[in-house]
């Protein structure tokens, strides 16, 4: 209701005074409106920071919050609007009064995909500073928070403080090259947890918790294939449950905390299973251990014994997912190079097929058909797969390249030189973003999905 969202923001801005609620305002719109202009949050924020001063103040008319929140909805509305660009502002204006600024106030951008934010060196950080400290500091935060915001809000908080404070001790140092070399190292934990934070929360946004829990399970099962489904589903859970807790928390050490005791648990059940996990486990720093395990490139796969299916009856039973799960526990260990998304679109079929078949009159007729169908296209998806991301993995970029360009000319040879340069850095570019564990979900499931469709052409394809 109307006097709650005045009592809150009023008790934030006379609680943090002006510069600070201006501060958290700013961050929280980057963070809301990840593809807006700087022009435009920076207008939003004016308005809402101008509000908040006309109207918290003692003896400010009860009227006058909300008739200055329906002039912001009003100007929102209006076919010249300042303020963020979104597809769903349209349907909100359709309403009144206070659901019209209820809607309007919901409304967000979806996350970036890439980060877009590259660190300036420190010559040009202090030159935009020493110029405009303000304005230096209000791009950086629209930039940084814009780039990271599905990390949760006090770790971007903390960061973007701690960044800010960096700059401006630094820049009127006597010495600035020092100054920044060793602030930099005491920052290198907070910007680990802001990386691995934003990596992990726009995962289980897209995501939900089962399905980061699967994506976790086959994280581990690729770096460690010798390590059984027992050994790592425990931990595959714990992550699923800190991401659940922390993404969305106001707590402020939630995340690192949480994440931290997590890092301990991977370090020892893992470290006496594998070399690398014991020395990623050695440092002293948990978030630069739980960085550097997150960064290990897959292992070869071990010999296994032939894959056992699981049966109509397992998949239709009460542990039906768990089956399934374990099948594809199963499927990464032994194609340790296929990345997440691929295995995603897997754990969707696999989600699809029980859903459908499950609920029908003759279960096992609709399984055994579907299984004949996807029988038809996993070997060969999962073997092009995995052999195209696992010459990724273990070549440097320009010789992958080579390899790419030389592979399709054999497959094309009517094709010309420009076209080749062009579908050549196609499939780098898709190799470079979503060969790697931690590749971004939603642009990578569109590349594959996209892959799928051409490889199926006219077919009806199980897997997309």
């Amino acid at each position: 209701g109307r006097a709650y969202v005045r009592d809150k923001v009023c008790q934030e801005f006379k609680t943090m005074g002006k510069d600070d609620f201006r501060t958290l305002t700013l961050i929280m719109n980057s963070k809301k409106f990840s593809n807006a202009t700087f022009e435009e949050i920076s207008h939003l924020v004016r308005e809402i920071v101008s509000l908040a001063e006309t109207c918290c103040t003692d003896g400010a008319d009860p009227s006058c919050y909300d008739a200055g929140s329906s002039a912001l909805s009003a100007k929102s509305c209006g076919p010249d609007s300042p303020f963020p660009a979104h597809p769903g502002t349209a349907a909100c204006c359709v309403h009144q009064g206070l659901e019209q600024k209820l809607c309007l106030a919901a409304l967000q951008h979806p996350p970036r995909q890439l980060p877009h934010y590259i660190e300036p060196s420190n010559e040009e950080l202090c030159q935009a500073f020493k110029k405009d400290p303000k304005d230096f500091a209000d791009r950086f935060l629209y930039e940084y928070v814009s780039s990271y915001g599905q990390a949760p809000l006090p770790v971007l908080l903390g960061s973007t403080r701690n960044f800010l404070s960096m700059v401006s001790t630094c820049c009127i140092s006597s010495a600035p090259t020092v100054c920044f070399l060793k602030e930099k190292l005491q920052r290198k934990t907070l910007s680990l947890l802001t990386l691995m934070s934003n990596r992990a929360c726009s995962r289980f946004t897209v995501y939900g918790k089962d399905k980061v829990k699967f994506s976790y399970l086959t994280m581990l099962a690729q770096m460690i294939p010798s390590a059984s489904f027992e050994d790592l589903s425990p931990l595959a859970e714990d992550a699923s449950e800190v991401f659940a807790q922390c993404c969305d928390s106001v707590a402020e050490d939630c995340m690192q905390k949480k994440l931290s005791e997590h890092t301990a648990k991977v370090c020892a059940a893992l470290s006496t299973k594998d070399e690398r996990f014991a020395d990623c486990c050695a440092g002293k720093d948990l978030m630069q251990n739980y960085f550097c395990i997150t960064a290990l490139k897959p292992a070869t796969a071990p010999k296994l014994p032939e894959l056992q299916k699981p049966t109509n009856k397992h998949l239709c039973g009460d542990d039906g997912a768990l089956h399934a799960r374990r099948y594809m526990f199963e499927l990464s260990r032994r194609h340790t190079n296929v990345p997440d998304v691929f295995l995603g679109k897997l754990y969707d079929a696999s989600e699809n097929v029980i859903r459908e078949c499950c609920s029908a009159k003759d279960s096992s007729a609709c399984l055994d058909s579907k299984r004949q169908q996807v029988g038809a296209e996993l070997p060969t998806f999962l073997e092009n797969t995995n052999q195209f991301c696992g010459q990724y993995n273990e070549m440097n970029f320009l010789d992958f390249k080579k390899r790419l360009r030389d592979s399709m000319k054999k497959t094309m040879p009517e094709a010309s030189p420009e076209l080749l340069t062009q579908l050549v850095d196609q499939r780098a570019d898709f190799a470079s973003t979503c060969c790697p564990a931690n590749s971004p979900p939603l642009y990578c499931a569109a590349q594959v999905t996209a892959y799928l469709e051409s490889a199926c052409k006219q077919d009806s394809c199980a897997l997309i």
